[in-house]
């Protein structure tokens, strides 16, 4: 049976994404039980996959900053399909540190951290950990530079 709390994140994951501004996004975000520092950017449409629980799967630091259209998944399951019992099921967590920046239309998938500073380009498919202040793109996702502080 799926509790108050379940429906209530639900519908919060599902409005917050075409909130006109960052900040209403930002506070429906952490009403659903998500993990955000402080002055960060959400992009619109941002999708969240994940198991409905109370759970915290998804962290989110400090000055970070996620485009529109960023894709995070915690969770993965084929569901109802008869390969069920054939193929793993995932439900991990993905942690974002702080500074980071993900690229327009990235996908992040299950047990993932992407690194302090690190940058995923835009469409990049991350498919393990970033390491920080490394900058990576493509399909999936490799190391291309590194982030230059003086």
């Amino acid at each position: 049976m799926i509790s108050y709390r379940k429906i209530k994140k639900k519908i919060l994951k599902s409005i917050a994404p075409s909130m006109p501004i960052n900040h209403l996004r930002i506070k429906l975000y952490k009403a659903a039980s998500y993990m955000i520092g402080d002055e960060v950017y959400i992009g619109e449409k941002l999708t969240i996959v994940d198991k409905l629980s109370d759970q915290n799967n998804i962290t989110i630091g400090s000055r970070v900053a996620i485009s529109p259209g960023v894709i995070l998944v915690a969770s993965s399951e084929p569901n109802f399909s008869k390969i069920k019992q054939y193929v793993k099921t995932v439900h991990g967590t993905i942690q974002i540190k702080d500074d980071a920046w993900i690229g327009a239309g990235a996908i992040i998938l299950p047990n993932v951290t992407i690194g302090e500073g690190a940058v995923v380009g835009a469409g990049a498919v991350v498919t393990k950990d970033v390491d920080p202040y490394t900058i990576v793109a493509g399909v999936p996702a490799r190391k291309i530079n590194e982030v230059r502080i003086p």
